[in-house]
């Protein structure tokens, strides 16, 4: 068969691109980078602005004040201060809080050294020590005889010092009828009379043992508040003055000294001389 020589060849141009354009760079990449990581600096101190105290920032920011003091103000005169007295107030260092140490700040006047305020606690807590002794016969003479103290239990803690008062299946607190027992009476004249050694505030505070069963009103909590106001009733029957009693609280049986809640072992009055 004849080939027909009128038709055109189809010619097919393939052309190869010899480099991308300029979108398909790299740059952009360290911008978009240097912007992921500044925003992220940015919510760091966000953050952190949030996550810390007024003290804390404030210490952060002396950390990085310079150490060296540099006047405020300068003058034109000659020699090393440019004229300016080292005792001038404009000239002398200035401190964390914004003044310096012959002008303090109302924050910083109002305080005492940290020293002193050391000094204070550290005597506080000899003299409650020493009245600790005096009750549990550390210091050769105690006020509690053998029969009663072991009824009672002395610490010292933060908040003061703490008698507790309790009692054991033998020697109760109080009757069935809620009413102190000879020996909670003589309890309180002992703790009466070791505060008149003192002036600290006084608080009060009652325990009860859990009840055996379960009952439709529980009375725990009128039971230790009935406990705590005859006890604060007892004290201030042998001297102890009104104003001195900071506080009267009721426990319930929250707060068991035992293991076992319905222990009578929990069942106790805690008079604490508080800290001034």
């Amino acid at each position: 068969m004849a080939v027909d020589s009128n038709v055109a060849p189809v010619i097919i141009k393939r052309k190869k691109k010899a480099g991308g354009h300029g979108h398909h760079g790299g740059a952009w990449k360290v911008a978009y980078a240097d912007f992921v990581t500044a925003m992220m600096a940015f919510f760091m101190l966000m953050w952190l602005l949030n996550a810390t105290t007024e003290k804390q920032r404030k210490g952060l920011a002396d950390y990085f004040n310079p150490s060296i003091a540099v006047a405020r103000i300068s003058g034109g005169g000659d020699g090393l201060m440019g004229g300016d007295s080292t005792f001038s107030e404009n000239v002398l260092p200035r401190m964390g809080t914004g003044a310096t140490s012959l002008h303090a700040t109302e924050m910083t006047a109002a305080r005492g050294s940290e020293t002193e305020g050391d000094a204070e606690a550290a005597a506080e807590t000899a003299e409650l020590e020493e009245l600790r002794d005096r009750l549990t016969a550390r210091s050769g003479e105690s006020m509690v005889d053998d029969g009663l103290m072991r009824h009672v239990v002395t610490r010292v803690t933060d908040e003061g010092l703490v008698v507790e008062l309790f009692e054991t299946p033998e020697a109760r607190l109080f009757d069935e009828g809620g009413n102190p027992t000879f020996l909670l009476r003589r309890l309180s004249q002992i703790v009466s009379g070791a505060g008149r050694t003192v002036r600290n505030p006084i608080a009060i505070e009652a325990h009860v043992p859990a009840s055996p069963i379960v009952l439709a009103h529980d009375r725990s909590w009128e039971n230790s508040a009935e406990r705590a106001s005859r006890m604060r009733e007892l004290l201030q029957g042998e001297g102890v003055a009104k104003s001195r009693i900071a506080r009267v609280t009721a426990h319930a049986d929250r707060e068991p000294a035992r293991g076992n809640p319905m222990d009578v072992r929990n069942g106790r009055i805690e008079v604490i001389f508080l800290r001034k």
